[in-house]
């Protein structure tokens, strides 16, 4: 005769394990929260009835204070940053990492000080479940968010002069020192940048790697030519260059659209491109291949910038622990060098 065993209580874990979703998932699902599929709510029902598991109440009530929803705040006061091609790669990450986990996706641009009171209400009232924090700058208002939120942040790129414990950044260093070196070994030995603005960490890194490649040629570093991003400030930028140094062989671009910018000054300066400068960006925007010539830049994983930041968000939700990640860069070599 078979020996019955103890009766043990399935947990929610098994629960989730069986109906093949995430361990929020299933939460929700048995707490009746909204924002969870059909078929998501069928399977972790179904798994509730073969397992016979029973809530625990104290899990449920806290359980059911979830909101079913994330924030992602862009720190840019200008609504056009919604059709920059960088940050719509970064929401379409962010986007798909959310749906994985049935969590719905709320977008902030939140520079301004009543954007910035918006966001605090909605981590006050709970409206969310975390918060993923971008493009934030100098003495930004929001990066203090980290310290003060009851609710988990995850920065995209790290804020100045703060080392946040979740965060999720290129490797900006690395590619501006590999894209300076590009040129170097191209036997450009007066090479100049155009910089980012220099009260975001991102611009500051790259405009690093830039100096570091240089010194470790035994060259000097030039001062750089600051730029916001767009290919209007690069064209500007790279006008200010060619007066102050008009020996110039080399230009590192801290971005694509600013060496978009930068190669439109050159032909008008009559300079070609690669003969008399080679130009390297920064991105693998869709803009480097139709530039002319099409332009060698450092790609970074932009999509993937925003799926690791949603993912590592919807895990610290679950209540999992996790650590800074630091995505790798790789040069695309095209006819600009």
């Amino acid at each position: 005769m078979t020996e019955e065993l103890p009766h043990r209580h399935a947990t929610l874990d098994e629960v989730a394990a069986l109906a093949g979703v995430s361990r929020s998932v299933a939460s929700r699902v048995i707490n009746h929260a909204p924002h969870v599929s059909r078929a998501k709510r069928d399977a972790v029902e179904k798994a509730v009835r073969k397992l016979g598991y029973v809530p625990d109440p104290k899990a449920r009530a806290l359980a059911t204070r979830q909101a079913g929803a994330a924030a992602l705040v862009i720190s840019r006061d200008d609504t056009e940053v919604l059709t920059d091609p960088f940050f719509a790669q970064v929401i379409a990450g962010v986007a798909g990492a959310l749906e994985e986990a049935d969590l719905n996706m709320m977008l902030c641009v939140a520079a301004t000080a009543r954007g910035r009171r918006r966001v605090e209400q909605l981590v006050r009232s709970r409206a969310v479940d975390g918060v993923m924090l971008t493009a934030s700058h100098e003495d930004d208002p929001l990066a203090r968010l980290a310290e003060e939120s009851p609710l988990p942040v995850v920065f995209g790129g790290r804020p100045v002069d703060v080392e946040p414990r979740w965060y999720v950044d290129i490797d900006n260093v690395g590619g501006a020192r590999d894209a300076t070196d590009h040129l170097l070994a191209r036997g450009r030995t007066r090479v100049v940048t155009i910089c980012g603005p220099l009260d975001t960490e991102v611009a500051r890194s790259r405009h690093r790697g830039y100096r570091e490649a240089m010194t470790l040629a035994g060259l000097t570093p030039r001062p750089p030519a600051e730029g916001d991003f767009s290919e209007a400030a690069g064209a500007a930028a790279m006008s200010r260059l060619l007066e102050a140094h008009p020996d110039l062989d080399g230009v590192f671009a801290a971005n694509d659209n600013m060496a978009a910018g930068a190669l439109r000054a050159l032909r008008g300066a009559g300079r070609s491109v690669p003969g008399d400068v080679a130009v390297v960006g920064f991105d693998d925007l869709a803009v480097a291949q139709v530039t002319d010539p099409a332009l060698t830049t450092v790609h970074q994983p932009i999509r993937d910038l925003g799926h690791e930041m949603a993912r590592m968000l919807v895990g610290l939700i679950a209540g999992r622990e996790s650590s800074p990640l630091i995505l790798p860069t790789r040069l695309v070599r095209r006819s600009s060098t």
